[in-house]
């Protein structure tokens, strides 16, 4: 079995987008049977992250690259997970 895809979500409290962006990894997750080990950092409590994000979340990293910002789009999140799982 192969290693679970390694990422990152930059997210702050109260965030519907945040909330959003969760659930439609999970689900890309499941659907392409691709495990994944989802790391939510809040960034409400770091001034550094605050000051990096600011209200420019959710941020996604896969594996340590940036993919995507505000939103997480289901197709290309399953190609990308797909070509990491290679």
């Amino acid at each position: 079995m192969a290693e679970p895809v390694d990422i990152t979500v930059y997210s702050r409290e109260n965030c519907h987008l945040c909330g959003v962006a969760l659930q439609r990894i999970e689900s890309v997750s499941e659907e392409t049977g691709i495990s994944v080990d989802i790391e939510e950092i809040q960034i409400d409590d770091d001034p550094e992250l605050e000051a990096e994000y600011g209200e420019r979340v959710p941020v996604v990293y896969i594996d340590d690259e940036l993919e995507f910002t505000y939103t997480v789009d289901t197709d290309e999140l399953a190609a990308i997970l797909k070509a990491v799982d290679e």
